[in-house]
């Protein structure tokens, strides 16, 4: 028997694969059953669904069943401060898609799914206080007030916050490391009008970047869209400095105005939503011995500028349920051996895609990366990959193998535009050529 503790996307998609590959799977969640519950507002941040997360949904059988949430987002409409717009495809391959799908909708229908599976028994309202001596977590029910001391595998899918993650690291078993952004973030709504879209482009990453903060507009499946804007807690352009009546709504008006046009409700959200936490994750090892295994973000929770977090989570569970199936030994230490280098990869290149969502897409200078890149990938197939469209869109690279072609490809670039170079020319064959070997 296997118990999973937390029932989101992550725990639920891995009590699907071992379902369906025969194990016993006890899914244990501290909050209450969202089949019969109501997200809370304002605290979700809608997903970004690409290629690596579903892989994992159509290895566990649930994308039949999510279709009808997902809405296309084939690029970033950039809302430029002098009121242009322009479009930005995520890449130039047919296919390149990212899909946007809520995160309380995602993870009431994945919970339906695992309901459905007869190898998993579901329950609500279990709280983890703490571990037993021999090692194994205790959980306390909360409609009962049974405390439950678990036995066999543990795997911990409990979120950033990760209650587990912070019993083993006071009794000793690993050390974690929390590193909490500067900056925090507040949910918006931008309502559907008459049963259609607000905004004039539906299929699409709204962003409207602005030099050390941003709001950006994810879709809905029901022509809404969540906004959240991004920016510092406390200096003099930050949520700390809208705190006066009036104030927002001033910086909005002067901001952000096409959007504070589309938002009737505006006053009352930006009162009453809370601020979220953005922060990174980062453990020792993710594993202690073969009794608990921590995956997701209770191991590596990222900031989500690169859309990856789900994404990223999800492509454990693929890699865990293959561990288990294939017999070998210690199967929870060779997953964080073989997990945690890539975890560690894209929680950097998360932080560093925020500064390029809010800044870089205005500096002319990363346009011409951006153009210069685009042509490289045509001239070069196989070769030379940009690393947005290897993060999203290769779930076959691993995200350590990314970031180090990356880097590369970065040297590459500057080397060309420095010296004036094309795509065609015989420095970038050269370049491409000595150090950028084939993908496979």
């Amino acid at each position: 028997m296997i118990h999973i503790i937390g029932a989101g996307p992550a725990g639920c998609v891995l009590a699907l694969l071992l379902a369906r590959r025969g194990q016993e799977v006890q899914l244990h969640e501290r909050r209450g059953d969202p089949r019969s519950t109501t997200a809370e507002a304002g605290r979700s941040i809608n997903l970004a669904l690409a290629a690596r997360g579903m892989r994992a949904l159509e290895l566990a059988g649930v994308m039949p069943a999510l279709e009808s949430g997902l809405v296309r987002m084939p690029g970033r409409q950039l809302h430029l401060a002098d009121g242009s717009e322009v479009f930005n495809p995520y890449g130039q391959n047919p296919g390149e898609i990212n899909y946007s799908i809520s995160r309380a909708e995602l993870t009431r229908r994945l919970v339906e799914q695992a309901g459905r599976e007869a190898g998993i028994q579901l329950h609500f309202r279990r709280r983890c206080t703490g571990i037993a001596p021999s090692g194994l977590p205790l959980l306390e029910d909360e409609q009962t007030g049974r405390q439950i001391e678990l036995t066999g595998r543990v795997v911990a899918a409990d979120g950033a916050g990760s209650a587990l993650r912070k019993d083993l690291v006071a009794r000793g078993s690993l050390e974690a490391r929390e590193e909490l952004l500067d900056h925090t973030y507040k949910e918006l709504t931008i309502p559907a009008l008459d049963g259609a879209s607000r905004l004039a482009v539906r299929e699409a990453l709204h962003i409207w970047p602005r030099h050390g903060y941003m709001l950006i507009a994810l879709p809905n499946a029901d022509f809404t869209f969540t906004a959240t804007l991004f920016m510092a807690h406390q200096g003099p352009v930050s949520f700390q400095s809208l705190q006066a009546p009036g104030a927002a709504r001033e910086f909005f008006r002067r901001e952000f105005p096409d959007a504070l046009a589309v938002m009737p409700d505006f006053d009352q959200e930006f009162a009453v939503h809370r601020e979220g936490l953005l922060g990174t994750v980062r453990c020792s090892r993710w594993n202690d011995d073969e009794r608990v295994l921590l995956i997701g973000d209770a191991a590596h929770a990222i900031v989500p500028f690169h859309g990856q977090g789900m994404n990223c989570a999800l492509e454990d569970c693929v890699a865990l349920d293959a561990l288990l199936a294939d017999g070998a030994p210690q199967p929870f230490a060779r997953l964080s051996a073989l997990r945690r280098p890539d975890g560690e990869a894209i929680a950097d290149m998360s932080l560093e895609n925020y500064i390029e969502m809010r800044d870089g897409v205005l500096d002319p200078r990363h346009q011409q990366h951006r153009q210069l890149e685009l042509q490289l990938e045509r001239r070069f197939p196989g070769h030379f990959i940009p690393r947005y469209a290897m993060v999203m869109f290769h779930a076959q690279i691993p995200y350590s193998v990314v970031r180090q072609r990356a880097r590369v490809q970065q040297g590459i670039l500057e080397e060309l535009i420095d010296s004036g170079a094309t795509a065609d020319s015989e420095l970038a064959r050269s370049l491409v050529s000595a150090r950028l070997p084939p993908l496979p």
